[in-house]
């Protein structure tokens, strides 16, 4: 089986001799050369293998080369198109340019002046192959326990949690949703004396209040109808080791109260028990929200919060880390490609300038969803631009125009939450997540607006 080539470049002529010339003077070239005598069937090649070059003829029957342009610029902007013509005016050259093209040449084709323009993008691949070669390299030196990042901000992380590791009883993990706090808190047990006892996890927005006692501290049998036998709790399921708790914020004032007891005292007490236990558990817990304004408003226990807080380490969002994106690109990857048995190794120059122009509201988590699917839908060996979702490539905004109606803010809060959800196929849960929200909040809203859409007159 033959190596792909370097390129492939399609022209678009309703001239074939035009089109074997072009063939002609790229052959000896690493490119694969594509044609199209029709712009229709051009077109649709186009949509078919997303070339990286277009040289696309001004004036063709059935459809002109400046609509083509269009389609093209529309469906992937980073695409090279090269207009030709043999009707060279400033007007054409400068709605063309307007419209997306890259360049504007007359014919005849200047057949160095092609070569040369290859050989520059050739050169390009070869840089970026040399990239992706540097990044492996540089992916080895930056993972940490599982967490990956060269940015100073991620620096510091990691030197805090090595500092930290070997002797903390507490640590409060901050940062916004998406943004690795469970890792950190495996990092941090991983490091610790108590690395081979256990790692629990508990998501305290998960548990309702009535369940969230017996969950945490256990219960004996006869507690309450349904207890058959008696059951220990996470925190005496974790004894000698980790016990994670995330999303700490969404605690009810009497949760917090006996979680405050248990950290004091390093006892718990299962329900309908009037024993004591003593534990010896370390404590890792986490939240994307701001606990000292919730201390302030009164919904967060300020004693807690300084038990907690004792260590305090904070996860920067990946938009202000974004030198560390093309080593996360690489990292999720070469999970997914060894995950779905697929050979890719990379990402396109169109993809990674999609990529590097999207803000990342979700963070890792969001950009590991991303590149999984786009691991997925990848037919070759690089993840292009048509293999991100299509809220990448065009990013729904959310600001107004002249042209747009002004929205209220319940309105604008109802499109976010759509937006979001579209975003991430429909997951409640972890569009939750990214808005930061209770998954009942989400539901709430969602069926609030499906009652007022069956409430509109027809």
């Amino acid at each position: 089986m033959s190596e792909p080539k370097a390129l492939t470049l399609l022209a678009i002529d309703d001239s074939a001799e035009n089109l074997e010339l072009v063939r002609a003077a790229l052959e000896p070239m690493d490119v694969e050369v594509l044609t199209a005598v029709d712009p229709r069937v051009g077109f649709a090649t186009f949509q078919k293998i997303r070339p990286r070059v277009v040289l696309l003829d001004l004036i063709m029957p059935h459809q002109s080369g400046i609509e083509i342009l269009e389609r093209i610029v529309t469906l992937d902007p980073v695409t090279d198109v090269i207009l030709l013509t043999s009707h060279y005016s400033p007007e054409s050259a400068v709605e063309a340019i307007q419209k997306g093209a890259s360049d504007y040449w007359t014919k005849p084709l200047d057949v160095e002046k092609l070569r040369t323009r290859i050989s520059g993008l050739l050169g390009d691949a070869a840089r970026r192959r040399a990239t992706l070669r540097l990044d492996r390299e540089l992916l080895d030196a930056y993972q940490f326990e599982g967490l990956v990042g060269r940015s100073p901000l991620m620096l510091d992380v990691f030197a805090r949690i090595r500092r930290i590791a070997a002797h903390f009883r507490t640590v409060l993990v901050t940062g916004a949703t998406g943004t690795g706090k469970e890792l950190v808190a495996q990092a941090l047990h991983r490091r610790s004396p108590v690395s081979k006892g256990k790692f629990a996890v508990c998501n305290c927005s998960a548990l309702v209040e009535n369940l969230l006692e017996s969950e945490l501290f256990g219960y004996v049998r006869g507690a309450f109808t349904g207890a058959l036998q008696d059951k220990p709790g996470l925190f005496e399921h974790a004894d000698g080791g980790t016990i994670f708790l995330d999303e700490i914020g969404e605690l009810s004032p009497s949760a917090q109260a006996k979680l405050l007891r248990v950290l004091q005292n390093r006892q718990v007490q299962r329900v309908g028990s009037v024993t004591p236990r003593s534990i010896d558990v370390r404590v890792v817990a986490a939240t994307h929200r701001d606990l000292k304004a919730m201390v302030r408003s009164g919904q967060f226990r300020e004693d807690l919060y300084y038990r907690l807080a004792i260590v305090e380490i904070t996860l920067p969002s990946l938009a202000s880390r974004r030198e560390d994106l093309p080593l996360l690109q690489r990292h999720f990857v070469e999970k997914f490609a060894a995950e779905y048995g697929k050979p890719i190794f990379g990402l396109t120059r169109r993809a990674q300038t999609v990529m590097a122009a999207y803000q990342w509201p979700g963070n890792i988590r969001e950009l590991e969803n991303v590149i999984g699917n786009a691991c997925m839908m990848a037919e070759g060996n690089l993840i292009d631009g048509s293999d991100l979702p299509e809220n990448l490539r065009a990013p729904v905004s959310l600001g107004t125009t002249s042209t747009e109606p002004l929205l209220s803010m319940e309105e604008m809060q109802k499109r976010h939450v759509l937006h979001v959800l579209e975003a991430v196929g429909g997951h409640k849960a972890r569009a939750a997540e990214i808005l930061g929200i209770g998954r009942a909040t989400i539901y709430q809203m969602l069926s609030k607006m499906k009652i007022e859409e069956e409430s509109k007159p027809v």
